[in-house]
């Protein structure tokens, strides 16, 4: 096999690679009957594909299912601590899969490797943050005419392509992927919930029952994350700024107050807004001595970083992403995986099992686009509802499960309007 143009770390991790890339395809299921569909099919043959996401072994059966369709496949990291490199290796080496991401790059290299990717002159894109796309339109617009469409997998990206709509600054149609059904109710709320606790562990190793476990924003992220610490003993505070949320999280028992009130009492704040600067230099003034930072939120702007660098005297590093911060006063402050998302930065991301749908709809979708006769408004899409159908069912199939049908005349109650009491 001829190696593609590529920057990778090491190519001597490729066999590692292949054989965790294998184990995490054991439990994608709806992937592999994909693969099988569409590898005679062959619906996206001659289409240049560039990707921009977490180079992890759930991505490379993405991957993997998209090369077997007939694309012309080409990825980039999404960000700079998710890769895997042992992942990128088995991708360019065993695969034929051109790769551009290495752990820990800097984010001159990491803009790099996103136009190396767009130097593939792609039809399509598939982002996890809206970088590929963003660049498109602020330096690579040549790219734009010939664009079908793109996905966006993550809600920060969806949160900044809808903006860029408003504005009337989308230049082409895209799919907001993370919106689907089967990928918030599952991938958001289970895959987040428990990849962040899994990060949270390994990075600190400290026991989360009895502690003040605080969640910042309660979306289908934050939900999962508050349910999988509350499993572990933690007691629970949830803070938003949505009326509705609030009001979700207090039903749901737990503690809903001002971010400033839970930076008092807080051992672990945990951010998953999407917004800028959620835990500010206001709340890190109040915070407990030993308070554990992190975020799980797709950028590393959700904890005021510069703020908490200007309070410190001194920065110290006990552990593998753990950094200690002794603020003036002599408290310290501990931020983990330089607060970027802590699911993959301190560990390795979702389960495979649930980014099975979460990927069967990118490959769903970007069929989808690649076989329309005109292309979409250039505005922000939702996965139309027989993909999301599909997935589920698929993914009941692959789980052994059977569910009732309705009766003929079930379908007609439901679609008439005389029948009363």
């Amino acid at each position: 096999m001829n190696v593609p143009d590529c920057d990778i770390k090491d190519p001597a991790l490729a066999d590692t690679g292949s054989k965790r890339i294998e184990w995490a395809r054991r439990e994608m299921p709806v992937l592999r009957s994909l693969t099988e569909r569409f590898a005679g099919q062959q619906p996206l043959a001659g289409i240049r594909l560039s990707a921009c996401l977490h180079i992890t072994t759930e991505t490379a059966n993405l991957a993997r299912t998209l090369k077997a369709a007939g694309a012309e496949v080409m990825l980039c990291a999404s960000n700079p601590l998710s890769t895997q490199d042992d992942v990128a290796a088995a991708l360019v080496k065993h695969y034929g899969i051109p790769v551009f991401a290495l752990r820990g790059e800097a984010t001159k290299t990491y803009y790099r490797h996103i136009n190396a990717a767009l130097d593939h002159n792609p039809v399509i894109t598939i982002d996890d943050g809206a970088d590929l796309v963003s660049e498109i339109h602020k330096s690579r617009r040549e790219l734009i005419p010939d664009m079908l469409g793109g996905t966006e997998e993550t809600t920060t990206g969806v949160i900044r392509l809808r903006a860029m709509a408003a504005e009337g600054a989308l230049r082409f149609p895209l799919i907001a992927v993370n919106d689907a059904m089967t990928k918030h109710l599952f991938d958001n709320r289970y895959g987040t919930g428990q990849s962040t606790l899994d990060g949270i562990i390994r990075a600190t190793n400290i026991l989360l029952a009895g502690k003040s476990f605080t969640v910042v924003g309660y979306g289908w992220c934050g939900r999962g994350i508050a349910m999988r610490a509350k499993g572990h003993g933690a007691n629970v505070v949830v803070t938003e700024v949505e009326p509705l949320r609030a009001l979700e999280a207090a039903m749901d028992g737990f503690r809903v107050m001002s971010l400033t009130e839970a930076a008092k009492i807080s051992d672990f704040i945990i951010t998953a807004s999407g917004d800028k600067h959620v835990v500010d230099q206001r709340h890190m003034e109040v915070m407990k001595d030993g308070c554990v930072l992190a975020n799980s939120g797709h950028f590393n702007v959700e904890i005021n970083i510069p703020a908490l660098e200007a309070m410190s005297v001194d920065k110290q590093r006990p552990r593998e992403s753990v950094e200690e911060y002794r603020l003036k006063d002599g408290r310290r402050l501990y931020l983990l995986a330089e607060g970027r998302l802590v699911n993959l930065a301190a560990a390795e991301g979702h389960p495979s099992g649930v980014m099975d749908m979460s990927f069967a709809n990118q490959v769903l979708c970007a069929i989808h686009l690649a076989g329309r006769e005109t292309r979409l408004d250039n505005c922000v899409h939702d996965v139309p509802q027989e993909i999301d159908q599909e997935v589920a069912r698929l993914k009941l199939a692959a789980m052994g499960i059977t569910i009732d049908i309705l009766t003929d005349e079930q379908a007609r109650y439901l679609s008439s309007w005389q029948e009363g009491t």
